[in-house]
């Protein structure tokens, strides 16, 4: 049996910040939760986009979104849906017998793990934390 999985948040890209603001805060009545900025190079290693570029973060206790901030208006790349998993082991064979490639990538002293479907959709995968 397959395990369950849980959205964690879906990541979407914004040309402008203010718009991003007006709809996730005003229309949605989402908070701002955090802001970050990612790297040239964990942009290029996950998304194929050599730049540098900002992340705001707007949800409440149901819903999370990750806004990408990029002046590249209507070209998308950011996209990706973050979901949670039991077994990251299993997770990964699974994939593999499957012909799915994971793709792992080291950030400081962790390693992220993302995915990208049949169609090319990419999807960010984090273990549940047990504690």
């Amino acid at each position: 049996m397959v395990e369950k999985i849980k959205l964690l948040h879906v990541a979407l890209q914004y040309s402008d910040k203010n718009k991003a603001e007006v709809f996730f805060k005003k229309i949605l009545g989402l908070n701002l939760i955090k802001t970050f900025n990612l790297s040239e190079e964990l942009s290029e290693e996950i998304f194929n986009l050599k730049e540098k570029v900002e992340a705001v973060v707007y949800g409440d206790e149901n819903t999370v979104f990750e806004v990408f901030i990029n002046s590249q208006n209507g070209d998308h790349g950011y996209e990706h849906v973050c979901i949670e998993i039991n077994d990251k082991e299993k997770f990964v064979k699974r994939c593999k017998e499957n012909n799915i490639e994971p793709l792992f990538i080291k950030k400081g002293d962790r390693v992220l793990l993302f995915i990208r479907d049949f169609m090319g959709n990419l999807f960010e995968i984090k273990e549940k934390v047990i504690s």
